[in-house]
């Protein structure tokens, strides 16, 4: 098991139902999914891209990425239906729980001029969805091996009902909200 499992399981699950005095503990949030994303619209330019941006992407989550394709054409992004235009990763159980930890404890603080994340990014649903401008601050990737940078979408998905429930269960696991 992860230690931010154990710590989630021991010490947040009985924080948050001490705090809002829920009587079951299938009324606490938890962690669903991670989806990781990154999408390519030069790759149409530039076939290697997609290569290049698989293998990051793999490295980054420990798991085999995917390739996503357009549903529909769109010509004035001289895009056609079925043409591959990102990858992406979806991580649960374990792997989920070992990214997390990693993202929280070393990438984040490993961005230049970090103040924390916006408290604004969640959809409505407690989940939250956070972008990265570039994916070199991963340890996983060697900056010498880069091609070019890419930006990277994270969305954590959660079982909480509000955004003040996801984002109380997120403060709790330790992401960095930025101080308003």
């Amino acid at each position: 098991m992860t230690r931010l499992k154990d710590r989630y399981n021991k010490e947040i699950v009985a924080q948050i139902m001490k705090k809002h005095k829920y009587k079951n503990i299938m009324e606490v949030a938890r962690l669903t999914k991670i989806v990781l994303n990154i999408g390519l619209g030069e790759s149409l330019a530039n076939p290697k891209a997609m290569e290049a941006a698989e293998k990051d992407l793999t490295a980054i989550a420990g798991q085999h990425a995917v390739v996503t394709k357009a549903k529909k054409s769109i010509a004035s992004f001289k895009l056609r239906a079925g043409v591959p235009i990102g990858i992406m990763v979806t991580l649960r159980g374990k792997r989920m729980y070992e990214f997390f930890d990693k993202l929280v404890s070393v990438v984040l603080p490993r961005i230049r001029d970090f103040q924390g994340i916006s408290r604004d990014a969640f959809d409505g649903q407690g989940n939250y969805t956070l972008g990265l401008k570039e994916q070199i601050v991963f340890p996983e990737i060697e900056y010498d091996k880069v091609d070019k940078t890419r930006g990277l979408e994270i969305t954590v998905v959660t079982t909480a009902k509000t955004d003040e429930d996801g984002r109380r269960l997120l403060e709790a696991m330790g992401m960095p909200f930025r101080k308003n």
